[in-house]
């Protein structure tokens, strides 16, 4: 097949346009150090023009079929060009992106490649459509992005990948590594069915306190990032007034991490004595009780009881990088090695909280996950009104 060559906006910047039929494909080094630079599919010209400013080279597609097509071609020549990244747009059908995903999942060489959205123009219905059927490894606005968050995404994502795909590669091959993998959720589905059995009644009392002090929703439910980037539903009981998320801007100052909005790097929010939390959300605070729901997210394979706490989507954005990629290697927990070392301390930096989440992501095992509860109780009262 012949290519065709879209317009150059420089003489380093090309984009081929394939049709349906497998492509010759020409590729060359691209800005962002990775081979094949990217794939498109879908119709938006703007978008096309935008990626080339950040890629060198990269291939458009009407459709997932000839994406495909191109991929397959790739696989059986001896170079594998195959694209750093893979983006698409809404208009493509459901089934066929599952399909297409798998597909990629499936191959070893497509696998570490990230599928990535593109949500412009979608509405937050849509979007948690997307999210809920786990449709892309990540939804980003092109319109709003710039090369060097474009840069860092795919790399951040790449990465996630290509790790999460070694320990699989490891896993059925390391006896060892399966058995701490079957124990750690053993443990998880039958202390959380447990626990949950037991404490109804507790349940019961605090959806009652909080509704009766300021009505419902008794749960407060966010999207949240564990492990590998999944994006999942993250229960707590509401601690706060409704709507408190919308003015979590008016109270940046206040935020203990002390972070610097205009310096490039992890954001976490922490604000002392906060003045959206209610009374009964305070004392649920204080004694860790807001934390309960999150054993149906345990039983639910979202969390376990040890790991790395999953992060708002608005945390996570800012840790997309290659420096901390590695603490979503972990599965997401209700507890977890910083909030044993460093809980309810008003001097803790955001970089020490994600070294330590690194350092459990390097060191779990289920002997180290049972350490790790056992010194949590003496954490769960904390100094702070957070």
């Amino acid at each position: 097949m012949e290519l065709t060559s879209i317009p150059e906006k420089s003489s380093s910047n090309k984009v081929f346009v394939c049709d349906d039929t497998a492509p010759e494909f020409t590729i060359k080094e691209n800005k962002i150090e990775q081979n094949g630079g990217f794939y498109y599919i879908g119709k938006n010209e703007r978008i096309v023009e935008h990626l080339t400013k950040t890629f060198t080279t990269g291939s458009t597609f009407d459709s997932l079929a000839s994406a495909k097509s191109a991929l397959m071609h790739c696989f059986s020549h001896d170079d594998f060009n195959i694209p750093a990244v893979i983006f698409f747009d809404s208009a493509q059908e459901i089934i066929p992106i599952k399909g297409f995903r798998q597909f990629l999942a499936n191959n070893l060489l497509s696998s570490p490649i990230p599928f990535i959205l593109n949500g412009s123009g979608l509405s937050e219905q849509k979007l948690n459509y997307y999210r809920k059927n786990k449709l892309s490894d990540d939804i980003v606005w092109l319109d709003d992005f710039d090369e060097k968050n474009i840069t860092a995404k795919v790399l951040f994502l790449k990465k996630v990948k290509s790790r999460s795909n070694q320990l699989k590669d490891n896993s059925r091959t390391n006896y060892s590594t399966v058995v701490q993998d079957i124990l750690k959720r053993i443990f998880d589905i039958i202390m959380s069915a447990i626990i949950m059995i037991l404490l109804t009644p507790v349940f019961l009392l605090i959806a009652l306190a909080v509704k009766a002090e300021s009505g419902d929703p008794v749960f407060y439910i966010s999207k949240r990032a564990g492990k590998g980037y999944k994006i999942f539903n993250f229960y707590k009981f509401r601690t706060m007034f409704t709507g408190a998320d919308e003015k979590i801007g008016d109270l940046a100052h206040l935020n203990l991490y002390n972070t610097d909005l205009e310096k490039k790097g992890p954001v976490f929010i922490k604000i002392n004595n906060d003045p959206r939390v209610t009374r009964v959300g305070s004392f649920l605070r204080k004694t860790s009780l807001d934390e309960l729901p999150q054993l149906v997210n345990v039983l639910r394979g979202d969390m376990s009881f040890v790991g790395n706490r999953p992060l708002p989507l608005y945390e996570a954005e800012t840790m997309t990088t290659n420096e901390w990629a590695s603490r979503f290697m972990a599965p997401a927990g209700i507890t977890g090695l910083w909030q044993i070392k460093k809980r309810g301390r008003e001097d803790m930096s955001a970089e020490e909280r994600i070294e330590l989440d690194i350092a459990y992501a390097s060191n779990s095992n289920f002997a180290y996950d049972l350490w790790i509860m056992a010194k949590t109780p003496s954490a769960l009262f904390q100094k702070i009104n957070s």
